[in-house]
């Protein structure tokens, strides 16, 4: 358990606040460039409980602003684009990319007044499919080259959904590894030539076990929690009758990703987003080492479930997230239908918009939930105390820039030797990576 003011300090993001802080010193997911891809190029963005516009210039440039026009206050989710910025339509106030103001056409002539006015605005890059903004202070951080990020856009498919509950709870159930043997439990197990872009669906590495199966019969792994340049390692053990060991090696890359396996050919690197402190969004990036990903059938898969504009599940607690008795007796262990993001999704909104963190009682399987409770205080201390080169990927651009992986992998071996089991299995796929010159 822990105190109310303690669990508002690491669940609370607004500005100013101690965790908001902490976030604000990393690249964020703002939005999907597919958002960006209609005949108006302009997107709301509510991001970290500020009010932003996203928007791409007539020569390309991204610019990401705050929602107020500095003269009045008008909306420019609503501005028009074009001469290379963004112009606000009630006076005609033009901004450029980076937020300056570069006209006043109702101003008298000769006015310099322009030069003066900047609207808020925050650096954004593009990679692989999202838009990341910085909103911190000082000169942004490195990303570091991982795999998702280093891959060419052939192989990287990127998704967002939008979770009704703090980014804290959305983020712990990613680093829980016990859960999926319970709440992603299927009861008969699947075809796997139907598991394309779909979690614990693939064939268990180098075996003819279902993933589900060994989820199902082996509930109580061993897990193990390694401190990390990016982060955390975390390593589930799953020791099978025959002598063998399943080990899934999973990420928690600080302060808000997660970095997991979902084939042996294919990874997930997915952050969650705060929008405030009672929403989130996941974003997703599929990283394929094997041929390029089929982004036509994941988004097609993925629609299934979404709404436009927002992204909305379509299954949520106003219709109990399609929950089926029936299912539940005979088909999965929640009865929410066979999109284990569902399951997720019902698992963390079903806590409550915030955990109330003072009434939980953590486990032994909860030792990664537990230590990247620590990671973050130690961070918000740190900057607090102005020791941001204490924070995980700051201290040196060029140390940050140059981390790679993280290591994300499925792998079956004998129980003593686990420990290079999954090593292997790693540098074996990567071996046979199509996109290996960049490796």
């Amino acid at each position: 358990m822990m105190s109310k003011e303690q669990n508002d300090l690491i669940t609370r993001i607004g500005p100013g606040t101690p965790a908001g802080d902490v976030l604000r010193r990393y690249w964020q997911p703002a939005a999907l460039s597919e958002e960006l891809m209609g005949a108006r190029p302009v997107v709301p963005v509510r991001l970290m409980g500020e009010d932003l516009v996203l928007f791409r210039s007539t020569d390309g440039a991204l610019g990401l602003v705050g929602r107020n026009c500095p003269h009045r206050g008008a909306d420019l989710a609503f501005g028009r684009c074009e001469d290379n910025g963004l112009r606000c339509p009630f006076h005609g106030w033009h901004f450029d990319a980076t937020g300056q103001c570069v006209e006043q056409p109702g101003e008298p002539e000769g006015s310099q007044m322009f030069t003066k006015i900047r609207a808020k605005a925050y650096p954004v890059q593009e990679r692989n499919g999202i838009i990341f903004a910085y909103m911190g202070p000082g000169e942004p951080p490195p990303l570091p080259n991982f795999d998702c990020f280093r891959a060419p856009d052939s192989h990287v498919f990127s998704f967002k959904g939008l979770w009704e509950c703090n980014w804290l709870q959305a983020m712990e159930v990613g680093i829980d590894p016990a859960h999926a043997s319970f709440l992603h439990r299927f009861l008969e197990d699947e075809d796997p030539r139907e598991s394309y872009g779909k979690q614990f669906r693939d064939r268990a590495a180098d075996t003819d076990i279902p993933m589900t199966q060994v989820l199902r019969e082996y509930p109580r792994p061993e897990i193990k929690v390694e401190e990390t340049e990016y982060g955390m390692r975390i390593i589930s053990l799953r020791h099978l009758d025959n002598g063998r060991t399943h080990v899934r090696v999973t990420n928690q890359v600080f302060p808000e990703a997660i970095c997991i396996p979902i084939s042996n050919e294919m990874t997930i690197t997915q952050w969650h987003v705060p929008v405030d402190d009672e929403t989130c969004y996941w974003y997703s990036m599929f990283t394929s080492f094997g041929a390029p990903v089929n982004k036509t059938l994941m988004r097609e898969q993925r629609m299934k479930e979404h709404r436009l504009p927002d992204y909305a599940p379509l299954k949520n607690r106003r219709n109990n997230y399609g929950y089926n008795p029936d299912e539940q007796r005979a088909l999965t262990y929640t009865g929410m239908g066979l999109d284990i993001n569902v399951h997720d999704q019902w698992a963390v909104e079903s806590m409550g918009r915030i955990q109330d963190r003072t009434q939980e009682h953590l486990g032994m399987t909860d030792i990664a939930i537990s230590r990247y409770r620590r990671m973050l205080l130690k961070a918000i201390r740190a900057v607090r105390d102005g020791k941001e080169a204490d924070l995980p990927m700051w201290a040196d651009p060029a140390e940050t820039a140059a981390i790679v992986g993280p290591l994300s992998i499925d792998a079956i071996g004998d129980a003593g030797a686990w420990g290079e089991v999954w090593r292997r299995a790693d540098a074996d796929r990567r071996v046979k990576c199509e996109w290996k010159a960049t490796l």
